[in-house]
């Protein structure tokens, strides 16, 4: 009676994947809330069905659901450099508490590297504005927007500028590596125990790693939604990092697979 229990539970588990995933291919996204009320599950439970259907490259999970694939999550994401819009890009609550904690770690003096990616245009909301700080960027977006902090010096690491604004290129690389930071926050396009930090080209990877070997302390920003995928090009391995700060999307399992490899996860919240 049991294993025809245990069968039966598994054969509509199955069925809730399809049926998902038939809502998200038909409408474009579901949420948890509209899982939960169609199948009676909990929420830990739709969690779970959304990164199940994830890893099948059938849905990217959001904030709150998951939204058809923005790319085969069985594929190495290589993604080429392209012209980003920050101030009109969509804002998840995740992402927030990601970048709000990431900005607390700054303290009085410290020289910082701050990621010209998304987390560092998000991190200008809530960087320091009551004590002096050096920062360095590598964006000419995040440089512009940098030029009315009082409390700052701000210093820019030139190169040849890509369509999204950043600079990566050797020139770049050598230009950073006159540097040392107190502090640096780094993201990327994937992160896996196994291969650690990935980008989507070489010459991103390359500088990412002059960034971190000249760092005393290393912050990865990571949404749980790249935890488990692989990028392009390796930067480095998981253990170069002395946190990682994620959200609380992310699986305890991962958590624990990264944390076993002697590096701090932070999974933090929306009210963080």
């Amino acid at each position: 009676m049991e294993n025809k229990a245990n069968e039966n539970q598994q054969l509509f588990m199955e069925e809730r994947l399809q049926r998902v995933a038939d809502i998200i291919s038909a409408e474009g996204s579901v949420t948890v809330e509209k899982m939960k009320e169609l199948f009676g599950i909990s929420h830990e439970t739709a969690r779970r069905d959304l990164l199940m259907l994830e890893r099948k490259g059938l849905c990217s999970r959001t904030h709150g659901g998951a939204i058809r694939p923005l790319y085969n999550s069985g594929q190495v994401s290589v993604r080429p450099p392209a012209p980003r819009d920050f101030a009109s890009q969509p804002v998840f609550p995740d992402y927030l508490a990601i970048a709000r904690k990431a900005a607390s770690y700054i303290k009085e003096n410290d020289c910082v590297y701050l990621t010209g990616g998304s987390f560092g245009h998000l991190m200008l909301g809530f960087l320091p504005r009551d004590f002096f700080y050096t920062l360095v960027v590598n964006s000419a977006d995040l440089a512009s927007d940098l030029r009315d902090f009082k409390n700052s010096e701000i210093y820019v690491i030139g190169g040849k500028m890509r369509t999204s604004g950043s600079m990566v290129d050797a020139s770049a690389v050598e230009n950073a590596s006159r540097y040392r930071f107190d502090i640096c926050f780094v993201t990327g396009g994937g992160l896996s125990a196994e291969f650690g930090l990935s980008n989507g080209s070489g010459e991103t990877a390359a500088f990412q790693r002059e960034i971190i070997k000249n760092s005393k302390r290393r912050v990865l920003l990571m949404p749980s939604k790249k935890l488990g995928h692989n990028s392009f090009v390796k930067v480095c391995d998981v253990g170069q990092f002395s946190e990682i700060i994620t959200d609380q999307e992310a699986e305890s399992a991962v958590i624990g697979e990264l944390s076993d490899m002697g590096v701090d996860v932070v999974a933090v919240g929306e009210e963080e």
